[in-house]
């Protein structure tokens, strides 16, 4: 059995919908059994866990073989960092005794010790946790998201503009869930001993101007970017809702990012879904 965080998010969808098409037996975990009602009727088991109870995830995990772990995001209303760190500490706690004889786990380029710095500092928690205990683990690190332009579908629609924090014309390391969770269903199958740090990225790296210009080619209109300045960060975080304590997190973690570049992604593992391809998807579904 294995066992998929996650399932109602980007990644760990395709996660367990790669494994189902394989033939393999599947459990999703959710925190909200209503949540688990479509993955039903694809003969995948539903099993109620929660990030913020090590225990109830404990019960899900002994029923497994294999687990894809990902940390789900906390809302940004909250203290994202402290949060986020909370659920890391459970899902740790929650493989103690388990048994699993492997587990994979999601995350970020750049993951590094630190405070205050978001996923990079939160997911490499997890990773060194994970290098701590007794089951063999795989992590990927993706950096960027295809699926991070989403929100901006309907401004871009409406205004023809898209909003950066990223210099307009800076390649970035971008990976479509779908290639990511592909990649993950991929190296929970394989060996035991095929473990340890991997990258993902897409088959080539985009700018925003690239994004705009898929943007333009799918809605047929012309489409410019805007790029907000470092300084403003923190203001353009609160302004889509973000507590002070995350907009902070975010915006650090941004500039470390900026600031370090993406020269350390060493021999990343390949997707084929092109941003021009996921951006033509996006605008057909909406």
């Amino acid at each position: 059995m294995f066992i998929v965080m996650g399932a109602n998010g980007h990644v760990g969808s395709v996660v367990a919908r790669t494994l189902l098409e394989r033939g393999e037996p599947v459990t999703v975990v959710t925190h909200d059994p209503d949540h688990g009602a479509r993955w039903r009727d694809t003969g995948a088991r539903v099993a109620v866990g929660d990030v913020r109870d090590a225990g109830s995830l404990r019960m899900v995990f002994v029923q497994g073989r294999r687990a894809f772990l990902l940390n789900p995001p906390a809302d940004v209303a909250t203290d994202t960092d402290a949060v986020e760190r909370a659920g890391v500490a459970n899902i740790l706690a929650a493989l103690e005794g388990a048994r699993l004889e492997k587990v994979v786990a999601q995350s970020t380029a750049g993951a590094q010790r630190g405070e205050r710095i978001g996923d990079l500092s939160v997911l490499w928690d997890l990773e060194e946790g994970l290098r701590r205990q007794p089951i063999p683990a795989a992590e990927n690190r993706a950096a960027f998201y295809m699926s991070n332009w989403d929100t901006q579908l309907e401004r871009v629609r409406e205004t023809g503009k898209l909003s950066t924090l990223f210099p307009a014309d800076l390649k970035l390391p971008m990976a479509a869930p779908e290639d990511m969770g592909r990649i993950a269903a991929d190296r929970l199958m394989s060996g035991t001993d095929e473990v340890g740090v991997r990258y993902v990225e897409g088959p080539d790296r985009y700018a925003a101007t690239d994004v705009a210009a898929a943007f333009a080619r799918a809605l047929g209109r012309p489409v410019t970017v805007e790029v907000v300045p470092r300084q403003d960060w923190r203001a353009a975080y609160r302004a889509l809702g973000f507590s002070e304590a995350a907009a902070d997190s975010f915006s650090r973690m941004t500039a470390a990012s900026l600031d370090q570049g993406f020269d350390r992604i060493v021999d990343p593992i390949r997707g084929t879904v092109s941003l021009e391809a996921y951006i033509e998807a996006l605008v057909a579904r909406s």
